[in-house]
């Protein structure tokens, strides 16, 4: 159990890089799930517009909407007293001029009590990041194997255009990003990255040299049941597994008539 009950803030994540401490991030969609990660001591839980493959089974992330993430949001934020509390801006609600990516960071803001929005894209949306920070809106950036990005390119591959992703990532740093998560990119391309920027590197599939670590509850706890295990993504439980078989007790014991007994009901 965590035993720092002090609100995790943006500042904190630039003084745990200069310390040398590792930042771990979880997704998170609701609220009893995040009581519990919150709980157990996770610096940042990161509402993820994965949400679209994770809970709503679709195929890519494309389809989720800036309301479904202010209603995720605003569950998450509520179940927090200590973690980080990061948005994603989900396809297309920042894509289309850095005035609409304030809007949509500064609805998500005021409807949810997170402390950070999460855009995708690194030179290309350097503006947007500038005018989002300027609007006083922290932003966390994301590099790498961008899924908003999956009809470019084509599927969900590990990126490895060394000098563009490390020009990404100077150039988030230097719109004002408080930190970057990289996804799917060599750990030595990760490492070198993280050695050049100032600000916190998040890696998924991006080896042990980032400054911190992303997992998506779903892949880290066995929660989807279709034997699709991403090689980053270590399991640390079968609960999803665990879960129907504690349904399948439930069902033979109703069908059997072992449940309710006496003591489970009202005299």
């Amino acid at each position: 159990m965590a035993s720092e009950e002090r609100r995790v803030t943006v500042p904190d994540f630039a003084a745990w890089k200069q310390q040398g401490r590792k930042i771990a991030v979880i997704t998170a969609y609701d609220y009893p799930t995040a009581r519990l990660l919150d709980a157990a001591g996770v610096d940042c839980l990161l509402v993820g517009d994965s949400m679209g493959t994770t809970v709503q089974g679709r195929d890519t992330t494309l389809s989720v909407t800036l309301p479904q993430i202010i209603y995720h949001s605003e569950m998450v934020a509520r179940g927090t007293k200590r973690a980080l509390v990061v948005a994603d801006l989900p396809f297309l609600s920042y894509h289309v001029s850095p005035r609409q990516a304030i809007r949509s960071a500064g609805r998500v803001m005021k409807g949810t009590g997170c402390q950070a929005v999460k855009l995708e894209g690194g030179r290309r949306m350097a503006a947007t990041i500038r005018a989002v920070v300027d609007a006083e809106i922290p932003v966390m950036a994301h590099l790498g194997l961008t899924p908003q990005s999956i009809r470019r390119l084509g599927s969900y591959k590990v990126q490895r255009e060394e000098d563009a992703l490390r020009e990404d990532a100077r150039a988030v740093f230097e719109a004002g990003a408080f930190a970057v998560v990289l996804e799917c990119i060599p750990a030595r391309l990760a490492a070198a990255i993280s050695s050049e920027i100032p600000i916190p590197t998040i890696g998924i599939g991006a080896g042990a040299g980032c400054d911190g670590q992303v997992l998506v509850l779903h892949d880290m706890f066995g929660l989807l049941s279709d034997g699709f295990r991403p090689r980053f993504a270590r399991r640390y439980a079968e609960l999803g597994e665990q879960m129907k078989q504690a349904a399948a007790e439930y069902v033979r014991d109703v069908r059997g008539g072992a449940f309710p007994t006496e003591d489970e009901s009202f005299r």
